[in-house]
């Protein structure tokens, strides 16, 4: 596969030389791709080479046009609009890629770099279920994993499981006034559901026993979830054992949603282990000069020199914070992993821990500390606003995931597009059409950006959502069905290269680079709306033109094409986490 923006940049380089005695360097030439609206694939910035040529952009434009027809043979014409420079590729080098890439279905995806990246993500707190702002979180994590696998990166995915600390302890005393022994079971509930279901009650009971206390008094039922924290921290067995048990419960109830999801991982922290890690690197900081001590015996770190400020690693009494253990974990885990890059899938309300947190890194010199990276996400909320966890209003993953569903069974019987299938192929098809619209919806969004979900938009058949895009592929599949009897595996003559036809193939061609940057940019949106973008040029493609009643070399290739534009869209989506179906 020719790399045709090298081959373009180097010619440039060669032109501006040979017309004006310019040293040019490669990565400093400006291409684009050119919009929809001027003829051409491939747009030269030429404004910088105004100042060496002494002459205006258009003459530069005109010059340096003729200068790369004549010596590249990959480039056929062009055209010039003020500064900027269009070049037309020879249509042979589109129908060519498209032959040497149909049979492809890893294209897109690179060859191993050797270097491995660690992505955490998740890392709920044991005592509720997880919600609508934890599916964020899940999607773009494992998106980004998918997508650094795709790069060419070996990927570890992990959490860090919030399984100790004094909101554990609520749902824990909770439960011992008010469960009278019960367990999930009982009631066949999902355990995480049941656990979340006495944090609820307990922030209840906090606050009735409030109103009825002077200001500043702490509720009864607050003293018993500190002492019960107390004892949980001295190993009292009775404590650990109620513990232990309700944990259980929720990690059964996570481990469900994850495989509705289609969402796994490599390794697991769990806080309880790793809270305690960090103070050696204090200590060590401490001889360095890197922390200093205050008089009643605290650890702190002065960042005011990085625009930051004064930061507690840390108390009085020896015991860590969480800028310890997070110290701690990042050491422990580039000890167990070997990460040269560690990704942090944690929403935009932590951004300033994390700028402290790496800062402090690179004080501390560890070799892993310039790898380091916060994947700041925005809030999820729903057309009906805010949720919130203590008053029980948060929309659980569960919850969403089975309405998503439902809502692609709504459409289905509206459409009776799939009726004569089997019920379980039925299920099957409107199971993957749901999590594609709940999926989709979620990551077209760039992650920095705040957004609102909507179920009921996310499955429309029309819109800029997962269903369509699903139905593109399957178009591609039914396509290729019909196709199945023919022979059109072999050599094509075509050469009369249509609008609709280029524009899909140069999309194509950009998706191995689209990968890298998307990666570089941990922004799995990229992908999203590439996919969108390619089904929609499918889409049109398919209505303008015939593929199967035409003649054979013109059928032989847009069967070529349309099993490439298959295999780009269900790697695409893909690597967000989304199956594609062969009907709907």
């Amino acid at each position: 596969m020719k790399d045709l923006q090298d081959i373009i940049k180097k010619g440039v380089c060669k032109g501006v030389n040979s017309l004006y005695e310019l040293e040019f360097e490669v990565d400093k030439v400006n291409l684009a791709a050119t919009r929809k609206d001027f003829e051409g694939e491939y747009t030269v910035v030429v404004f910088p080479f105004t100042k060496a040529a002494k002459k205006k952009p258009e003459v530069i434009g005109e010059e340096l046009g003729n200068f790369l027809k004549e010596n590249l043979e990959e480039i056929v014409d062009f055209n010039v609009v003020k500064g900027f420079l269009n070049l037309s590729i020879d249509p042979q080098i589109w129908i060519d890629f498209v032959k040497e890439i149909h049979q492809n279905d890893k294209f897109g995806r690179a060859e191993s770099n050797g270097k491995k990246v660690m992505v955490e993500f998740s890392s709920p707190n044991t005592n509720k279920p997880l919600h609508l702002g934890h599916i964020r979180n899940i999607l773009l994590g494992w998106a980004c994993s998918e997508i650094y696998s795709a790069a060419g990166y070996d990927v570890v995915k992990t959490q860090v499981i919030n399984d100790r600390g004094i909101h554990i302890c609520k749902s824990m005393v909770a439960w011992l006034h008010t469960g009278n022994g019960e367990t999930p079971a009982d009631h066949d509930i999902k355990g995480d559901h049941f656990v979340g279901k006495y944090y609820v009650k307990y922030n209840q009971i906090e606050k009735e026993q409030k109103a009825g206390l002077k200001e500043g008094e702490e509720a009864p039922i607050l003293t018993e979830a500190r002492s019960l924290l107390q004892k949980w921290e001295a190993n009292d067995p009775e404590t650990r054992k109620l513990w232990e048990t309700m944990n259980s419960w929720v990690y059964s109830g996570f481990d469900q949603t994850y495989e509705d999801l289609g969402v796994t991982f490599d390794t697991l922290y769990y806080e309880s282990q790793t809270y305690l890690l960090g103070k050696t690197y204090i200590d060590q900081g401490l001889k360095d000069g890197i922390f200093y001590k205050k008089e009643d015996g605290s650890v702190w770190i002065d960042l005011e020199d990085a625009k930051l400020d004064h930061k507690l690693v840390q108390r009085s009494d020896g015991t860590s914070v969480y800028m310890t253990q997070d110290i701690g974990t990042a050491q422990k885990r580039y000890e167990d992993l070997g990460s040269e890059k560690m990704v942090y899938v944690v929403g935009d309300e932590q951004n300033y821990h994390f700028k402290v947190l790496f800062e402090i890194m690179k004080r501390l010199g560890v070799p892993y500390s310039e790898g380091m990276y916060h994947l700041s996400y925005g809030m999820v909320d729903l057309p009906s606003g805010k949720m919130k966890s203590r008053e029980g209003t948060v929309v659980d993953a569960d919850d969403l995931i089975a309405e998503v569903i439902q809502e692609a069974h709504n459409g289905a019987k509206e459409r009776g597009s799939i009726g004569e299938l089997e019920q379980d192929q039925q299920d099957e098809i409107l199971r993957k059409i749901g999590l594609a619209a709940l999926k989709f919806f979620i990551m077209k969004v760039n992650p920095k950006k705040r957004m609102v979900f909507n179920p009921k938009e996310s499955v429309d058949m029309q819109g800029h959502t997962g269903p369509y895009i699903q139905n593109a592929y399957v178009r591609v599949k039914s396509v290729l069905r019909k196709a199945a009897e023919m022979d059109w595996a072999g050599d094509t003559s075509y050469k009369d290269l249509k609008p609709e036809e280029k524009e899909l193939i140069t999309m194509i061609y950009t998706f191995p680079d689209l990968i890298q940057h998307s990666a570089k940019s941990y922004d799995p949106s990229m992908i999203a709306n590439f996919c969108y973008d390619l089904g929609k040029a499918y889409h049109k493609f398919y209505h303008e033109h015939q593929i199967l009643k035409v003649e054979e070399n013109t059928r032989n290739f847009r069967l070529k094409l349309s099993e490439s534009v298959g295999h780009v869209l269900n790697t695409g989506m893909g690597l967000l986490g989304i199956e594609m179906p062969e009907r709907m």
